[in-house]
């Protein structure tokens, strides 16, 4: 029977949690309480949220607690949504009974180095204290690992993964919920143009970062094409238009794209996305652009124009910037932009006035 019984100290710090302190083994942890690392299942969902191990703080940590005179003061926190039962007695303790029969019912919300170098010493089963998280749901458990990481060095890749699926955070994490939502689907859904490409915590492979495309979405969010789309529709609607957008902008620049990273090229920099959002703005509030087929269009005015990956880029006649010395700084971005969208209207003009001629030309070969 895999069943562990404790006795504890209950806090009752919210309506919604139990949060109980006891002492237990290392081995017995080990048994009730899994280290869930974020991934993703053949189909691009998200599961888990802990991040990688770092092999090296877990080396120092093994060689500390192999010392006669090692202690860990620090708690492991362990979260639950079942498999928990906690009674209340009357001498102010509670009796804490997990049920690990039908699998592992607790999840390290806190503390997995230590577990981790913990699991590798059995020879010494330490003896630690384990705070451990009562909640409601799945979710719940998740929005807690979040708060209790914010001011760790978790990295923010992995953050804005985990918060699509997340409610009830401070601001600063829920005003980039959609845009982490809509960057989540044009990495992982077999329809983009983007799939793939974009560097995650569960993507490590991907070359064109998060943080990027997310600022394009928020930026057409607060004051762009998103915004005119019903709030019912964003996702779908941004979804699609991202995708047509990004696929023109592979389609017309391939040489430049394809096989790159963003060292080699500056298509792919975050520079490069970020700037070319604002040449998407201008076609969509212009000329109606929704297509792939729509936005190459566009886009094709900017061939022979650009130095995704060698010459210079002449912002003004006072400033040259070379191809590879273009930074993702706010300056260079938007200098880049009003470059970009000052070429796409210029060459666009000037092929309506040689149509406009031609046809005018034409007209007149007719009335004669």
């Amino acid at each position: 029977m895999s069943i562990f019984k404790f006795r504890g100290q209950l806090a009752q710090q919210s309506a919604k949690h139990q949060a109980i302190m006891i002492t237990a083994k290392a081995s017995e942890v080990l048994s009730f309480a899994s280290i869930e690392r974020a991934g993703r299942d053949g189909q691009g969902v998200l599961h888990g949220f802990q991040r990688p191990q770092i092999s090296a703080h877990i080396r120092e940590i093994r060689e500390y607690l192999r010392t006669d005179d090692a202690v860990l003061p620090n708690c492991i926190v362990i979260g639950f949504v079942e498999g928990i039962k906690v009674r209340e007695r009357s001498d102010g303790w509670v009796e804490v009974s997990i049920d690990a029969n039908s699998g592992i019912p607790g999840y390290v919300i806190d503390g997995q180095q230590r577990l981790t170098a913990l699991a590798g010493l059995p020879e010494k089963d330490f003896k630690l204290f384990v705070s451990l998280l009562v909640c409601d749901d799945y979710e719940e458990l998740r929005r807690q690992f979040v708060l209790l990481n914010s001011t760790r060095p978790l990295t923010k890749a992995l953050i804005y993964e985990l918060l699509p699926g997340t409610d009830g955070l401070p601001a600063r994490y829920s005003s980039r919920s959609f845009a982490a939502a809509l960057t989540e689907k044009l990495n992982f859904d077999s329809k983009s143009s983007l799939r793939g490409l974009i560097y995650q915590h569960t993507n490590p492979r991907g070359i064109i970062r998060d943080t990027s495309i997310q600022t394009v979405i928020m930026r057409s969010v607060s004051d762009g094409a998103i915004r005119e789309l019903p709030e019912s529709k964003q996702l779908a609607g941004g979804f699609k238009l991202l995708s047509a957008f990004y696929g023109a902008v592979r389609q017309v620049f391939a040489d430049e794209w394809e096989g790159h990273t963003p060292k080699s090229s500056r298509l792919v920099h975050g520079a490069g996305i970020q700037a070319l959002g604002f040449v998407m703005e201008l076609l969509v509030g212009r000329d109606g652009a929704q297509t792939q087929e729509d936005f190459a269009r566009g886009v094709a005015v900017l061939k022979g124009h650009t130095a995704w990956t060698s010459g210079s880029w002449r912002f003004s006649d006072t400033e040259e910037v070379p191809w590879n010395k273009l930074e993702n700084t706010s300056r260079q971005i938007n200098g880049l932009a009003q470059h970009l969208v000052s070429i796409v209207r210029r060459e666009s003009q000037r092929e309506f006035k040689l149509v406009s001629l031609a046809e005018s030309a034409e007209a007149r070969r007719v009335r004669r």
